[in-house]
């Protein structure tokens, strides 16, 4: 037993110390990255750096792209395959992580809580300011490094004056500092990334840097081009705009590609894309013509410093798009008063995640395009055959689906297709003493699975769990029966009484219980037949996931070396060298990026029917199951007669609710006169709600108060 013990201990000492030896070396190759953006904007780089560098690594094999792919793109490829590792021997280590998450408590702290951005932590302020000294210095740098060459002399020779010579020169400079921004745009809509993870970061958090972004990026690209356009005017070179040269830029790839990224930005404004999501979803799927023109614009070489972002998000697109291909199996749905739907999925039994964790839902006979995110409120311990969804009716979509739903013979079968689930790789709400858990309205589906979470690890052994708060915000009574989904479809075998619970639920825009018709408080809940077809929820990669993403990564990557080593080598070194032509720079650009989809679609594509093969083994065993006979809703708790409780077989959840009816939360009060050392403060629902939270958690009063905002808000 002893010995057993040792071995286990060892093992997880080399674990340790493995990780800590991958984020050593991520670090020093992210500090080595940061000095190249540094130094990209001054003479010192492109005199005497990158010329030294093109000397040593250029070959018959990889031509001068070789250079831009080492110092570009290969250290991020790095840092991101390095990173799934990372985080696959990550996967149990939780004490270790709870601990990592406890030194970084006082940097998770918001500081902004009104603003452009939302929300901010000091974390996210620290990257946020040297983000923008990064671009001050870039543009400073690079105005400086230009100018200083501009002389009437100089402009003399070139036929124009001197401030059409700096006019040019600031348009190339905000190209330069553009694709910076570009270099960084496409991270946060990477959902799998293992480079966001490393940093503590989800996707549905980070959405909003992809969004600003976006702005800066159109904003100096569309400055970019007004400056070439006054500029060709001014110097009577108008004709410039319809080149495609064979060599060099092209123009007319840089205006087409500019005139979609215009497209894409009118319509992501919040007015319309709020109003007319539609208009903005199918628009937004014009940034693949952008990239394609903007990299036949700029050539491949310059393109490799924006490529390693727009690399691992090709990678986690095709497999969102292997995922969507297959129709996911419908167990049950329930149907509540307040017009929310549960839709509970079939699960494979590897399946694992995060509470908190999201999934995408496409329902082709609504729109075969549209795919819309929601938070799985199941959970993998207390759930282990299903995965819930809740989509409350609040858009065209979700209220067509709500309606096909409660029609008078709803179908038997629904098409559905998912892709996920995404979330943390671990969550940090365990260490706290307390958990305050605040939602207004449908913001309380992230908590079902937390607390879900936390009855399992109440009636684990040895196992302590935090005491939790829930406080409700509702309009109306029927929202009330939200609470019908705390727990799962098929009831808990779970003793409920040994988490300390306590809901506070608040009925805002009512003074009194109402006393409906006892049919219209019901929940409605009906199963569906299977297809042949349909298959569980499942991870796309499998329980391995990390790993076998690293492969795709580091593996794809290899092939595309493999292959355009062979193309130079064989095709375009001949031509460049030994004949009086030049290969053609969109041509060269052209067979790049198909090589790169054709790796990326060649690995992830074998990974995955390695995956499915050893998938279709283990579900033989669940292809009859049979959906569970639902137990009664506890939404029902609020609606008798007499407008009191009503008991249910779980008698500790309705000893554990108040209704407060007519009032709002006094969050500043509840929230101060909770007691631990350490209180966990999640909040989710409205903009205001949780600016609120998060200004009383900021107020530096309470030293014990940790903030954590879980809302996925586009």
């Amino acid at each position: 037993m002893d010995s057993k013990m040792m071995k286990g201990t060892s093992y997880w000492l080399g674990v340790d110390v493995l990780r800590s030896a991958i984020r050593l070396v991520v670090m020093v190759v992210l500090l080595g990255y940061l000095m190249v953006w540094i130094m990209m904007p001054t003479n010192m780089f492109w005199q005497h750096w990158l010329p030294d560098i093109h000397a040593k690594t250029d070959s018959k094999f990889f031509g001068q792209q070789g250079a831009n792919l080492l110092i570009y793109t290969f250290p991020i490829l790095l840092v991101a395959t390095l990173g799934c590792v990372y985080l696959h021997l990550g996967k149990e280590c939780v004490d270790h992580d709870r601990a990592e998450n406890s030194r970084w408590a006082l940097w998770k702290r918001p500081v902004l809580v009104k603003g452009p951005l939302g929300i901010v932590s000091w974390i996210e302020l620290s990257f946020l300011s040297m983000f923008f000294i990064l671009l001050v210095w870039s543009i400073s740098a690079s105005l400086h490094g230009m100018f200083e060459n501009i002389t009437h002399q100089s402009a003399a020779k070139t036929g124009v004056k001197v401030w059409e010579a700096k006019l040019e020169s600031a348009g190339l400079m905000l190209s330069l500092v553009g694709n910076i921004c570009l270099a960084f745009l496409f991270f946060p809509v990477t959902r799998g990334s293992s480079v966001l993870r490393l940093i503590g970061l989800t996707s549905e958090s980070s959405i909003k840097y992809h969004i600003w972004l976006g702005h800066i990026v159109m904003t100096l690209f569309t400055a970019h081009g007004l400056c070439y356009i006054i500029f060709w005017a001014a110097t009577n070179q108008s004709s410039e705009m319809l080149k495609w040269d064979k060599i060099g830029v092209s123009n007319v790839a840089g205006e087409l590609g500019l005139l979609s990224g215009l497209a894409m930005w009118a319509t992501s404004f919040p007015r319309i894309r709020r109003k007319i999501f539609e208009l903005f979803f199918y628009t937004h799927h014009l940034y693949i013509f952008f990239i394609v023109l903007f990299v036949l614009h700029v050539g491949i070489s310059y393109s490799c410093i924006m490529l390693p972002g727009f690399y691992l998000f090709l990678i986690d697109r095709y497999l969102r798009f292997i995922q969507s291909q297959q129709k996911v199996r419908l167990v049950a749905a329930r149907l509540l008063p307040c017009e929310a739907v549960e839709m509970n999925f079939s699960k494979a039994p590897g399946l694992n995640y995060a509470p908190t964790s999201t999934l995408f839902v496409n329902v082709p006979s609504i729109s075969k395009l549209q795919w819309h995110p929601f938070t799985i409120t199941s959970n993998s311990n207390t759930d282990p055959e299903k995965v819930s969804v809740i989509i409350n009716s609040e858009g065209s979509w979700s209220s067509t689906l709500y309606q096909k739903l409660s029609a008078a013979s709803p179908k038997e079968h629904l098409q559905v297709s998912i892709e996920g689930p995404y979330g943390p790789t671990s969550t940090n709400f365990l260490r706290h003493d307390m958990l305050v858990m605040v939602s207004g309205g449908s913001g309380m589906t992230p908590f079902i699975s937390i607390i879900r979470e936390l009855i399992f690890r109440a009636n684990g052994i040895s196992s302590k769990s935090p005491r939790v708060l829930l406080i409700c915000a509702f309009k109306k009574s029927l929202d009330v029966t939200m609470l019908d989904l705390i727990l799962p479809l098929s009831g808990t075998t779970s003793d409920i009484s040994l988490l300390q619970l306590q809901i506070e639920v608040y009925i805002t825009r009512e003074t009194e219980p109402t006393r409906d018709n006892q049919k219209l408080l019901r929940t409605i809940q009906f199963n569906f037949k299977p297809s042949t077809s349909d298959v569980p929820v499942s991870a796309i990669l499998g329980s391995n996931s990390w790993l076998w993403l690293g492969a795709i990564i580091s593996s794809s990557f290899i092939l595309f070396l493999l292959i355009i080593s062979i193309l130079t080598r064989y095709q375009i070194e001949p031509i460049d060298h030994n004949t009086n032509m030049i290969y053609s720079y969109s041509a060269r650009s052209s067979l790049y990026m198909l090589f790169i989809c054709l790796s990326i679609a060649m690995t992830a594509t074998a990974a995955f029917l390695w995956n499915k093969d050893q998938a279709a083994k283990e579900m033989k065993q669940i292809q009859n199951m049979d959906a569970p006979t639902p137990t009664r809703s506890p939404g029902s708790w609020f609606h008798n007669a007499d407008g009191e409780l009503e008991a249910f077989p779980h008698q500790s959840f309705v000893e554990a609710t108040k209704v407060h009816y007519g009032e709002r939360p006094n969050l500043k009060k509840i929230i101060r006169e909770c007691e631990g050392s350490s209180i966990g403060v999640l909040v989710s629902g409205p903009r205001k709600i949780r600016q609120e939270v998060a200004a009383i958690c900021s107020s530096g009063l309470a030293d014990n108060l940790h903030f954590e905002n879980i809302s996925f808000n586009w």
